[in-house]
């Protein structure tokens, strides 16, 4: 990621509601999944759960992919 997309980031969590929501549902799936990393066994029922917040953090994350296209183009 380069330096203008740190700063586009940056400058839509604090003007753009939609974006920030949506990268801090990102940022909260990926704790949750740091959470089972740091653990030597999964239950079946971790394993589900972290394949649940994978598809999740991933759809947040071609979320926030639009988005930052999105006010790209209008620049």
């Amino acid at each position: 990621m380069s330096l203008s997309d740190e700063r586009l980031i940056e400058r839509l969590c604090r003007e753009d509601e939609e974006f920030k929501r949506v990268f801090q549902e990102h940022r909260e799936y990926e704790r949750q999944l740091q959470a089972f990393a740091g653990k030597t066994f999964l239950t079946t029922d971790e394993e589900l759960e972290v394949s649940r917040l994978k598809k999740l953090k991933l759809k947040t994350k071609d979320r926030m992919y639009r988005l930052l296209d999105k006010h790209a183009e209008k620049r």
